[in-house]
């Protein structure tokens, strides 16, 4: 693989090829003063950065569809809506910066469902016992651009 190539298409998927080499070469060149296992953790841990940011895209996502859904107040409803419009454009914008990763949302549904309902629990407009113990969103309406659930109080 032309690490240029992959650098510029999809720098999840690099990090992850750069840092096997690297390990690799190690193997090779035992005498060599570079500190190669942990220049190769740290382009692990780079990567990993990208993987951090989609899950935390979801969960912002749930968080404030959480709130549109059950919270009775009125006002925070336009900026609870901007943060869910921003968040689905910067997860979609990762996703095609990082094609490697387009089943990572799928994987990481379940604890972005825990970070954002967490989150969500923290608003005191909310009813806690009356949220859902489980993701009630399908990850396609969280990725949706035009997809809102109903409030239950009758708001729109």
């Amino acid at each position: 693989m032309d690490s240029r190539i992959g650098y510029d298409t999809d720098f999840y998927a690099w990090t992850q090829e750069q840092a096997r080499l690297l390990r690799e070469a190690a193997q090779e060149r035992p005498n060599t003063p570079i500190d190669w296992e942990h220049i190769a953790e740290e382009l692990d841990i780079m990567g990993g950065q990208v993987k951090s940011a989609i899950r935390s895209h979801l969960a912002t996502v749930i968080e404030h569809l959480l709130k549109l859904e059950h919270s009775p107040d009125p006002h925070p409803r336009r900026k609870w809506r901007v943060s869910v419009t921003k968040a689905r454009r910067h997860l979609e914008e990762t996703l095609e910066e990082h094609p490697s990763l387009r089943r990572w949302p799928a994987e990481s549904l379940g604890k972005a469902w825990l970070d954002g309902y967490a989150d969500a629990c923290q608003d005191d407009s909310l009813d806690i016992d009356a949220l859902p113990a489980d993701c009630p969103y399908a990850l396609e309406d969280l990725r949706a651009p035009d997809w809102w659930p109903g409030n239950r109080h009758g708001l729109s």
